[in-house]
């Protein structure tokens, strides 16, 4: 049988992390296998709908690089792929009533007053207590005329899932094996609400099924909800999928990660400087790992090595740490000129200086020094700024116990180099160092106790992303002339 899984989104908001690793493992899981990837988007719960949430869903897996081979947006065999649509179509109410008819479901007319009457307090197994509904069943035992009266008399109703309250259900995960709960446990759900819509629990089963779904990927907190689903699949007599839950995403402190985070969102991480490419890479690895413990991977390789068997069912914890280092990894690997166009916002942005920034080879330069240095873009910011001029600074960083410079060495060293850069034309790096060079082999001295305070004068830092003559190279003649004379008078004081 042809592997066909889905991601099936609701529209409210940014993609959370933890769903796109949904949406990137069904991804995996049908192209390592050669099936197809459906995308569905479920809207039934108008309440939470946010406009211009479904555009985020297609902006992200275009970015993200998840090709869909059925969806809303290219049709398919088994459309429509909106939920909403398929509401209208009548679909979710037809399977709903063939329920009803098989004794499997219900008409229930409780309002909310009675309803209300059904809460109880539990512990909630923290030292603490919750509240629950669960449903006596009242409404089971109205006879089929009082059913019809009110249906008639359009008096509202939702239709619930008839459970037994005796004996127990088991299902089949592939990563948890076979699970099993007391029936009793098992509240009767509802199955259309009030309003007409599927709930996401009924859709997801009638759904899945229509659209031939063979694999289903989603987190492990629906794990109490597949007892339910496999019930209802057993009361249409249709296969049941395979279900795949996966491990919780926690943060550094164990807890559950959220927007409190700062980065719970796909959005939020590239917004904050990362690239597409390396968030789908550590977001496989939030709970999965290859058999060789490979880390750098692309989508491609991804693919190939995915082995849904592998999922660990233990909490998956969100290393800010190994993002950035990753994120890092795939600056340096990446093209000159791609990586040029995506630093080029921060540049401009950091480099005020309005002939620098107008020059592009000289940016080109200046992407070029920091691609190796970064980890995300914004660290751009704080390793370029004293190309628009030089920033105060304490002279105590010209000492250098490694170098064995010191503040008089280094006052020393530059009035003397100052008249060499003074009378030399050719600003270009290659030029610049072999001035130095034939300076630093004339006096016999160490490379670094000349080009240690060189560097310190013309940019007033103690680390830059390049040497001396590179950094000359860019802010020209004038301005490095300048920028030594500067240092050499703040020396002399």
């Amino acid at each position: 049988m042809k592997i066909r899984t889905r991601y099936a989104p609701s529209p409210t908001g940014r993609m959370h992390v933890g769903n796109l690793r949904t949406a990137l493992y069904a991804y995996l899981i049908s192209k390592h296998e050669g099936g197809d990837y459906i995308l569905r988007i479920e809207d039934t719960d108008q309440e939470r709908f946010v406009e211009g949430a479904t555009e985020i869903i297609y902006q992200t897996l275009k970015d993200t690089g998840l090709v869909h081979d059925e969806g809303p947006d290219i049709g398919g065999p088994v459309g429509p792929y909106v939920q909403s649509e398929r509401q209208k179509a009548g679909i979710y109410m037809q399977y709903a009533k063939e329920l009803v008819e098989k004794g499997e479901a219900y008409y229930c007319f409780c309002d909310e007053e009675r309803l209300a009457t059904l809460v109880q307090e539990i512990d909630d197994g923290n030292g603490g207590k919750k509240q629950i509904s669960v449903y006596d069943k009242h409404c089971l035992h109205l006879s089929k005329e009082e059913v019809e009266k009110n249906l008639a008399e359009g008096k509202p109703f939702v239709i619930r899932q008839n459970n037994p309250t005796d004996g127990t259900t088991t299902f089949h995960d592939e990563l948890y094996g076979d699970v099993t709960v007391e029936n009793k446990e098992l509240d009767d759900m509802i199955l259309i609400k009030s309003d007409g819509y599927p709930t996401y629990n009924f859709a997801n089963v009638v759904d899945d099924h229509l659209m031939g779904i063979t694999h289903v990927v989603r987190g492990n907190e629906y794990i109490s909800s597949s007892p339910k689903y496999n019930r209802l699949y057993d009361a249409f007599g249709w296969e049941v999928p395979k279900y795949i839950h996966c491990p919780l995403i926690t943060d550094e402190e164990h807890h559950k990660l959220s927007k409190r985070s700062g980065h719970s969102s796909f959005e939020d991480l590239i917004d904050q400087g990362f690239i597409a490419e390396a968030v789908v890479n550590f977001v496989a690895l939030l709970g999965w790992s290859p058999d060789d413990n490979q880390e750098i991977m692309s989508l491609e390789d991804l693919i190939k090595k995915f082995d849904y068997t592998r999922i660990n069912k233990s909490p998956a914890v969100f290393d800010f740490t190994k993002l950035k280092w990753m994120n890092g990894e795939y600056l340096k690997a990446m093209d000159e000129d791609k990586f040029f166009e995506m630093a080029k916002p921060y540049l401009d942005k950091a480099i005020t200086n309005p002939n620098l920034k107008a020059d592009e080879s000289k940016m080109r330069k200046i992407a070029a020094m920091v691609k190796t240095r970064i980890e995300i873009f914004p660290d751009i910011e704080g390793m370029v700024d004293f190309f628009n001029e030089l920033p105060d600074y304490d002279t105590a960083i010209f000492a250098h116990k490694k170098m064995k410079t010191n503040e008089e060495t280094s006052l020393a060293v530059l009035k003397e180099v100052l008249p060499l850069l003074e009378a030399h034309d050719d600003y270009t790096n290659d030029s610049l160092f072999a001035l130095l060079s034939d300076y630093i082999k004339g006096h016999e001295y160490k490379n670094g106790y000349v080009l240690w305070p060189v560097r310190i004068a013309v940019c007033g830092k103690e680390m830059t992303p390049c040497g001396a003559t590179e950094l000359m190279e860019v802010i020209g003649k004038d301005e490095t002339i300048s920028r030594i004379k500067k240092s050499i008078a703040l020396l002399e004081k």
